[in-house]
């Protein structure tokens, strides 16, 4: 019989991993928006220099999503990957 304590720790683990699989989705998501209305706004006129502290936020969010997909990624146990 498995211990309660691991049998907790394993369904919290379960739920973090589905929490932060959404937090990614929605990350991923605002920043495919604000990209394309980065591009929108280049093809309309807008210049790369009035653009840049937007885009420099879009890249703060790929970026954010990269390590938040990497740290899931690295505390999955492997059973779970599969």
């Amino acid at each position: 019989m498995a211990s309660p304590i691991l049998a907790a720790l394993t369904a919290q683990v379960a739920r973090n991993i589905e929490v932060e699989a959404s937090a990614k989705t929605l990350i991923d998501g605002i920043s495919t928006r604000v990209q394309e209305a980065v591009n929108a706004a280049l093809a309309l006129g807008a210049s790369a220099e009035e653009m840049a502290p937007v885009q420099a936020e879009v890249d703060a969010m790929n970026a954010s999503s990269i390590e938040l997909a990497a740290s899931v990624a690295a505390n999955t146990p492997a059973a779970a990957r599969r």
